[in-house]
């Protein structure tokens, strides 16, 4: 992708938005590219918005997509789909399957899958405008996400009606989402509740960081309990009272326990060399449009996860932790 860096200059005096600065410079992007086209703008480091004021000394970094496509279009892509009705389609998202279009990920998608077998027209893509419709027409039916590599429960919209009623849940945390994981390390405690703000990590624009709560960053809290121990891994229940991207992840690695198969947050593991990130959404309570009372979807455990506890089953005794 193509990526554009530029430093407001010492003298400058103004404070002004990004994007309009950035539309002055001689060799600047349009504020319409700017919206349709923008994956990341990060200021000194940090994740920004495009009405971000910028002042003098500022460094901007842009990564941006040149060939966006015109047309969001229908895909004939198979789903394990839990539960459906006239509102929602609830879904098993398999490992390696991106939420919705982005930048770097025009296709192949959930979204793509879902316009398929809700029997939907391509949905014709709009380059200028307010940004907030400009990345709706990427996400239709989409409130909440996983990342690629995480598999497990996703609930999607039919309707407008039913976004907005579900939307609201995940906005107001009145839903509960529980994943289960495999970690390497040991927990300290068998129950823990981690509490920090989360940032983009300064030396690699690809990762998160946990620090301290103070103004930087976004408030994160994540609930977990050690099932059990085996060796030097272990089998955690979690539970996301937040939804910061990679949230789960970077917790996991402040903890000292970094999630086994992730690339990101982890090294290459000696026993499970082709191991995959451990980490799968397990069961959604949520309310359903019409309804008062929380709804539970639950899934399996994935075969992935069979596999690597079999595994250490056969070389770890079990051990729980004390409280």
């Amino acid at each position: 992708m193509p990526f554009f860096t530029a430093k407001v200059p010492e003298d400058y005096e103004n404070q002004e938005r990004l994007d309009k600065f950035i539309a002055s410079l001689p060799n600047g992007m349009n504020r319409s590219k700017l919206k349709s086209g923008v994956n990341e703008i990060l200021l000194n480091g940090k994740k920004v918005k495009l009405s971000q004021k910028v002042k003098a000394g500022d460094i901007i970094d842009i990564q941006w997509e040149d060939n966006i496509p015109d047309n969001i279009e229908p895909e004939n892509i198979p789903l394990d789909i839990i539960y459906e009705d006239d509102d929602v389609t609830v879904v098993n998202k398999k490992q390696g399957m991106v939420t919705h279009p982005a930048c770097g990920n025009w296709n192949k998608t959930l979204v793509n899958a879902l316009l398929y077998h809700w029997g939907r027209k391509s949905i014709e893509q709009i380059k200028e405008g307010c940004t907030s419709d400009i990345i709706q027409r990427r996400r239709p039916g989409i409130v909440h996400r996983l990342d690629k590599e995480t598999s497990g429960i996703i609930i999607t919209a039919k309707n407008r009606d039913a976004e907005e009623f579900l939307q609201k849940q995940f906005k107001d945390k009145s839903n509960q989402k529980e994943y289960i994981l495999i970690v390497t390390g040991r927990p300290p405690h068998r129950n823990g509740d981690i509490r920090t703000n989360i940032i983009r990590d300064p030396k690699n624009r690809h990762r998160f960081k946990a620090v301290d709560i103070s103004d930087e960053g976004k408030f994160s809290r994540t609930i977990y309990h050690c099932i059990a121990c085996y060796g030097n891994y272990s089998l955690l229940r979690v539970r996301i009272k937040t939804g910061r991207t990679h949230q789960i992840r970077v917790h996991m690695k402040y903890l000292g326990c970094p999630i086994l198969g992730d690339s990101i947050y982890n090294k290459p593991d000696s026993l499970f060399p082709d191991a995959t990130l451990m980490l799968h959404s397990v069961q959604l309570k949520i309310k359903l449009p019409g309804d008062n009372q929380l709804t539970t979807f639950r899934t399996s455990v994935p075969n992935r996860f069979k596999r690597v506890e079999k595994k250490l089953k056969e070389k770890f005794p079990k051990t729980v932790l004390e409280r």
